[in-house]
């Protein structure tokens, strides 16, 4: 599968035209699949505490249509996404969505662990997601959705690799003074669930905060593949490299899935 790293966003007067002419430019590439950064068709709102009705839509809203047309018209997969409304229940949360060539939604994840400082207030914006990570099959291999700061907290990769995930797509918005750290993380989550990590990064500094720093793509042997601050990268990911990682240690150890369940029922009620 060639992975497109697209570090663009695609806000505001000519969106539309913009998204499209950047997925023209990778099918010269033979891209099968697009991954933008965390909240690509937004300004970074949490910049602020201030949240807005603006900031969101209900399911199948303006961003949802903008990223489902580019990718119809392109005919490519495309990974995306946007602050949305739960109908059924009013809450805000940050959700990746993963289009198919047609424009079709295949899957979804909401973030689950999200953050709340100076110039990430999110917490404002949008509450953590209800649902535990599950792969789909797409293009081949069978990918895992996870958003910036579910990186750190391995469970996720981990239950996503346990569950088949060949390839984990995080889109990200982290600043570039931080990016030592989040490649350790990347590289351990890689190496631990014997996944491909891919990590797309907003670019650059936006309404007082210094975002940027490079996107990312690890091998599941904990390789790193590819680190780039250009705004288009592509990379090529093999199903046998995952089989392989998962031949050898730590990829043949045992997943006691049953045993961690125990104990995290029991961390749900700690003793004082």
């Amino acid at each position: 599968m060639r992975v497109a790293m697209l570090s663009q966003v695609f806000a505001g007067d000519g969106a539309p035209e913009r998204l499209r002419e950047a997925l023209r430019s990778t099918a010269g590439l033979g891209a099968d699949l697009v991954v933008l950064p965390e909240l690509p068709c937004d300004e970074w709102v949490p910049s602020s505490r201030d949240a807005t009705d603006g900031d969101a839509e209900r399911p199948g809203g303006p961003r949802h249509q903008l990223l489902a047309t580019a990718a119809r018209e392109a005919r490519i997969t495309l990974l995306g996404g946007a602050i949305v409304v739960d109908p059924d229940t009013g809450i805000r949360h940050n959700t990746a969505l993963l289009f198919d060539e047609g424009g079709h939604l295949v899957h979804k994840y909401r973030k689950v662990h999200v953050p709340q400082e100076p110039g990430f207030f999110e917490q404002d914006h949008y509450e953590p997601g209800d649902e535990p990570p599950s792969p789909v099959g797409s293009l081949g291999m069978s990918i895992g959705l996870q958003i910036c700061s579910d990186l750190n907290r391995p469970e996720g990769c981990h239950m996503l690799a346990a569950l088949g995930a060949e390839v984990i797509l995080a889109p990200r918005a982290t600043e570039a003074a931080t990016f030592d750290r989040w490649e350790l993380v990347i590289r351990a989550n890689a190496m631990t669930s014997c996944c491909y990590v891919l990590s797309v990064n907003r670019p650059t500094p936006e309404r007082g905060v210094a975002l940027g720093g490079p996107s990312i793509a690890v091998a599941p042997d904990g390789e790193v593949i590819l680190r780039s601050e250009e705004s288009l990268a592509v990379v090529d990911l093999e199903s046998d490299r995952v089989e392989q990682a998962r031949d050898q240690y730590p990829g043949y150890l045992a997943t006691p899935a049953s045993l961690y369940a125990r104990g995290w029922r029991r961390a749900e009620s700690p003793p004082p």
